[in-house]
């Protein structure tokens, strides 16, 4: 018997993972001996989230490990479409605000359960009721008007008005409505199942054989977190880590031997985020100023031997329509320029700064220090602050006590909205304080705007608000450099920042 529904918490929103580790016993064992089990020990570089609940996640990192256990209405492709998930068909009234969704017979849950309209109208109210930020935020879901099941096995949902992005914020995880324990023993619907977390050192999945759509190859999957890339290396060269994302360029020469080093890319913002309220970057020129200090081409070629795709506002190529490659060299690198407006905004001779970055992410560390060395040329003394991941979560993005700092931000969905509405003045994961009445309004009338095109446009000059107010020094879409050890095969990239093990299997 299901339970009623509940009015609840929230879902989650930001960004990065990391490499670095050292193996224990359970998985120092040789590729053929995991072959033979058919499993896999994946390295990841930084612990999850305390709460495994998808509703509450905050890193990147743990939406990239929880992807292949939780799965929505809808779920993403490789190549950025939407398809039925737990939905096996939906339609949309001929006002574009209703959507009749019909659920697949006998999808599962991994405690058993089936999966009823119940617990679908339950896991949208949980997050539209949320009191913090999540994965999608709660104005996704204050649209709707009305929700209703008919029956068992089907969702109408009616919202205020025609949205073109409503049908991709139900990606956001389906949860049983009668069950209290996602925090710590997680139950979803994905082609792997939750078996055990020791926080600080691992996390195990188990195939679901329940599984409703193409079942997993592999039969298990350990991640194991590491802490430093020294480690990280040696348990790949030894044995210990099968598959590790994120890798750095100079760790490809040691690892190709043993490993196909895939290249993608991370579907990440990575920019010198500027804190607008902390001065001096409450100065437009100032910002603009470090925007044309700083070199990007030479932060690519020197930290990721030329890898990455260089942006210049807060979208990534992967975004196709909405990505506006004329900003991308909006600021060249003219150090003239910059002294020039440093001292038209009263810093003739420069001034000092901190950059803090989260010193577990190698490549942020790097960038940084590339940065610290071009900013000397202008006058500006920088000074990297390394913390620890926690500390850059709890200091910087949820506290903004920060003068600037490196790091990349995803979309969390696959929506424009996803990238660009966290930095309306009045939104709570706004980490920058960014203020521009300009793009508040813009965002208003991409968000009311019924056509796609018209909302492509406004989208655009949010884009181009955040350019020319110089709201971060923007960097690159970073590639992402993933070591697959030779014998395995099925590695997919998404325009999403997850890692699908689903896909993943042993060469015969």
């Amino acid at each position: 018997m299901k339970k009623r529904l509940l009015p609840l918490l929230l879902p989650a929103v930001l960004l990065c993972a990391v490499l670095s580790g050292c193996g224990d016993g359970s998985t120092e064992q040789a590729p053929e001996t995991q072959a033979a089990a058919n499993e896999v020990t994946v390295g990841i570089a930084q612990d999850l989230d305390n709460s495994l609940d998808p509703h509450k996640t905050v890193k990147a990192g743990t939406r990239e490990v929880m992807f292949n256990v939780f799965e929505g209405l809808v779920k993403p492709t490789p190549n950025g479409d939407l398809i039925p998930a737990i939905a096996e068909t939906y339609t949309v009234s001929d006002d574009h605000r209703t959507y009749t969704f019909q659920l697949r017979k006998d999808v599962q849950f991994h405690n058993g359960d089936t999966v009823t309209a119940e617990d679908v109208l339950y896991s949208i109210q949980r997050c539209a009721d949320a009191s913090e930020t999540g994965i999608v935020p709660v104005e996704a879901f204050s649209v709707i008007t009305d929700m209703s099941a008919p029956d068992e096995g089907t969702v109408v949902i009616t919202i205020e008005e025609p949205s073109n992005e409503f049908v991709s914020y139900l990606t956001n995880p389906v949860i049983p409505a009668d069950y209290d324990g996602q925090d710590t023993d997680p139950v979803g619907t994905g082609p792997f199942r939750f078996v055990s977390r020791a926080a600080q050192d691992n996390l195990v999945l188990e195939k679901f054989d329940g599984y409703w759509g193409t079942p997993a190859y592999l039969d298990r999957v350990t991640y194991k977190i590491m802490e430093n890339t020294d480690g990280l290396l040696l348990s790949l060269q030894s044995g210990a880590i099968d598959i590790c994302a994120h890798i750095s360029t100079t760790q490809i020469p040691q690892l190709q031997e043993d490993f196909n080093i895939e290249e993608g890319t991370m579907n990440l913002v990575q920019a010198l985020y500027l804190n607008n309220a902390e001065k001096p970057f409450d100065d437009v020129r100032v910002r603009q100023a470090l925007c044309y200090a700083v070199d990007r081409q030479q932060i690519l070629d020197l930290a990721f031997d030329g890898y990455g795709s260089l942006i210049g506002s807060s979208m990534y190529p992967a975004f196709g329509k909405y990505f506006d490659d004329s900003l991308t060299n909006y600021y060249s690198h003219d150090p003239e320029k910059a002294k020039a407006l440093l001292a038209e905004a009263g810093f003739p001779d420069g001034f000092s700064m901190t950059i803090t970055v989260p010193s577990n992410y190698q490549p942020h560390m790097d960038t940084a220090q590339v940065i610290v060395e071009q900013l000397k040329a202008v006058g500006v003394n920088a000074e990297i602050i390394p913390v620890e991941w926690e500390s850059w979560v709890e200091d910087v993005y949820t506290g903004r006590q920060f003068q600037s700092t490196v790091v990349g931000v995803d979309a969390s969905t696959m929506t424009a909205r996803a990238l660009l509405e966290r930095f309306t003045s009045t939104a709570g994961n706004n980490f920058i304080n960014y203020n521009s009445p300009l793009y508040d309004s813009l965002f208003v009338k991409a968000i009311s705007s019924g056509g796609d095109e018209a909302q492509t446009e406004f989208y655009k000059e949010m884009e181009a608000d955040l350019t020319k107010n110089a709201a971060n020094v923007y960097i690159q879409d970073l590639a992402d450099l993933v070591a697959v050890r030779k014998g395995l095969t099925g590695l997919q990239f998404y325009p999403i920042y997850v890692l699908d093990l689903s896909t993943i299997r042993y060469e015969n």
